[in-house]
């Protein structure tokens, strides 16, 4: 058993992916060329003053995520993309992007310490590209991701090129976690994860057309929402069909138990047409779904995986948005 991918497990014991979204403030996505190690910024190209970067940003615990992204031209261009991707506060859809073409990989550590101080930075470039899909395929952090992330990165290409969507833009991504729902990805700049992904469910993904019901499958959850609100929004999801992704959202918590097993949840969102709608529930630990597995392949133990249900959802106010001119 301990062989076993823990991709396999988890499917094997159906544990559901939603709930398993990380929630960020910003990402920083530095293109770097194939090969990387286990840690990611450990590898070869990757320059020591962003590994001293990387290591002062996660050791003060900033909400930063720092991911190298490479794709099939990576090892032939003469730049380095750079795409920051900030949180939108209040009603939003997401985040906001930020894409810089940098002459060499050495110069992004200054260049994101100048823009986290607030530096107006130059080398930004107008995006021609809307959406950013970063498909996990760090086969040394975790082999799950090497055997179904890896030829998932190669359908995803094939397909965002069959469909003419040069809007598009899909990229191999180092860890950012629930590689025990590999293949996984994450579509920006909305910041929602999917894992578990197959042929219909990415295409109708990208292109936003068919049975919502099937992202239940696969929705690990929206990025700007904590875990448990993330349940409460793709059920609101299901119901609203396609249009949702339309929507601006934002999320509270407004009560939590001391041992987090009945959380108080709020949702807030804003229509195409202005109109105001917020959702109140009650999110509790379901111990049928809640789930005991290694979370990566390489873990010695089991880890407690804990899964929340949607009661009392009620419709607490109704507005139409009005802007004063």
């Amino acid at each position: 058993m301990d062989s076993l991918f823990c991709s396999d497990s988890t499917r094997q014991l159906g544990e559901e992916v939603i709930g398993s979204a990380t929630d960020y403030q910003t990402y920083i996505l530095v293109e770097c060329p194939l090969p990387w190690v286990s840690n990611a910024f450990n590898s070869k190209w990757v320059p020591n003053n962003l590994q001293v970067l990387v290591e002062e940003v996660k050791q003060a615990k900033l909400p930063i995520k720092f991911l190298l992204i490479a794709n099939d031209l990576t090892h032939k261009v003469e730049h380095t993309t750079l795409l920051i991707y900030e949180k939108q506060t209040g009603l939003s859809f997401g985040y906001i992007k930020h894409e810089f073409r940098l002459p060499h990989i050495e110069q992004v550590a200054l260049f994101v310490k100048k823009w986290l101080w607030g530096k107006t930075p130059i080398y930004e470039i107008e995006p021609s590209v809307s959406r950013d899909i970063l498909i996990c395929t760090h086969g040394s952090h975790d082999k799950c991701c090497a055997r179904y992330g890896n030829p998932f990165y190669f359908y995803a290409t094939d397909t965002i090129a069959n469909l003419n969507l040069e809007n598009v833009r899909v990229w191999r991504s180092s860890h950012f976690g629930g590689h025990r729902f590999a293949p996984t990805a994450i579509d920006l700049p909305q910041g929602r994860y999917y894992g578990r992904l197959d042929e219909d469910s990415f295409q109708a993904i990208l292109t936003r057309t068919g049975d919502v019901q099937r992202l239940k499958e696969v929705y690990r959850g929206w990025g700007i929402l904590h875990p448990a609100l993330q349940v409460l929004e793709r059920d609101l999801m299901l119901n609203q069909g396609w249009n949702w992704f339309n929507y601006k959202v934002e999320g509270k918590i407004l009560e939590q138990s001391l041992d987090n097993n009945t959380i108080l949840g709020e949702l807030t969102f804003a229509t195409q047409s202005d109109s105001l709608y917020t959702y109140q529930a009650k999110l509790i630990k379901d111990n049928n779904k809640t789930v005991k597995v290694k979370g990566s392949c390489n873990a010695t133990q089991s880890s407690v995986f804990v899964k929340y249900a949607v009661a009392d959802l009620c419709l607490v106010s109704e507005n139409v948005l009005t802007f004063s001119k």
